[in-house]
């Protein structure tokens, strides 16, 4: 199994991922990028941390150019093999770690919904390099769309695990079985945000506007106020 949780747990999701609840909401989430996009099909898009392609996909047969990014090869594989059965031409999918990304100035939008890698990773220094990479791929004026683990939700709901209210780490045991059916146990860690840590983040590295917004499943909205009640914040940033 590979060293870090997220990369074991993934690669055995496979087909499985794109029956997971979370995953239903992708046509209303997609419209909501569009009308950030202002429906310009011109606009090129980075999908960071794609999993099986749910919204590169979709916005693909909405006419957008988009290059979608995942650590797991067998989402990936999952990603290609839709995209060949629909013969979608404008999307390509490519293996590679987040804070890596060596695209510069080349995209008009990137997206990064239902954590895409960010609230994954063992460190805050290592979420940042995500973010600073992403910077970096953003065109002048373009818009970053991220969705992240909502502190406040964390401190005011009972999480399954274990929470530290000083690290906004949670770590909790996820079970699971990989395509022979034999049992798999993985330890999990993930990081929760508050709003006022993701502007001074984005801020930092250069985002010259930063809004936050209320993360519903399918139905992204401007009209929606973060609330401790949303598992995530949405969060939309220009450069």
């Amino acid at each position: 199994m590979p060293g870090k949780w997220y990369e074991g747990f993934y690669n055995e999701l496979g087909e499985k991922y794109d029956n997971e609840p979370y995953t239903r909401g992708t046509k209303g989430e997609v419209d909501f990028i569009e009308h950030e996009l202002n429906h310009d099909r011109s606009k090129r898009i980075l999908d960071v941390g794609c999993g099986t392609g749910r919204h590169s996909l979709e916005l693909a047969r909405r006419g957008y150019t988009v290059v979608g990014m995942d650590l797991s090869r067998s989402l990936l594989e999952r990603a290609r093999s839709l995209a060949q059965e629909e013969k979608l031409d404008g999307v390509e999918f490519i293996e590679g770690d987040a804070r890596k990304l060596n695209f510069r100035d080349e995209f008009d939008a990137v997206i990064s919904i239902c954590e895409g890698a960010f609230s994954l990773m063992e460190t805050d220094a290592m979420n940042y390099q995500i973010l600073e990479g992403i910077y970096r791929s953003l065109k002048d004026g373009g818009k970053f769309i991220l969705t992240t683990l909502h502190a406040a939700y964390a401190l005011t709901h009972g999480l399954t695990g274990e929470f530290d209210i000083v690290t906004s780490r949670s770590r909790f045991t996820l079970e699971t079985k990989d395509e022979t059916g034999n049992a798999k146990k993985f330890f999990c860690e993930e990081r929760y945000y508050t709003c006022a840590e993701v502007n001074w983040l984005l801020k930092s590295i250069g985002f010259k506007k930063v809004e936050f917004f209320g993360c519903k499943l399918g139905a992204f909205s401007r009209n929606l106020k973060p609330s401790k009640n949303d598992f995530e914040i949405l969060v939309v940033a220009e450069k």
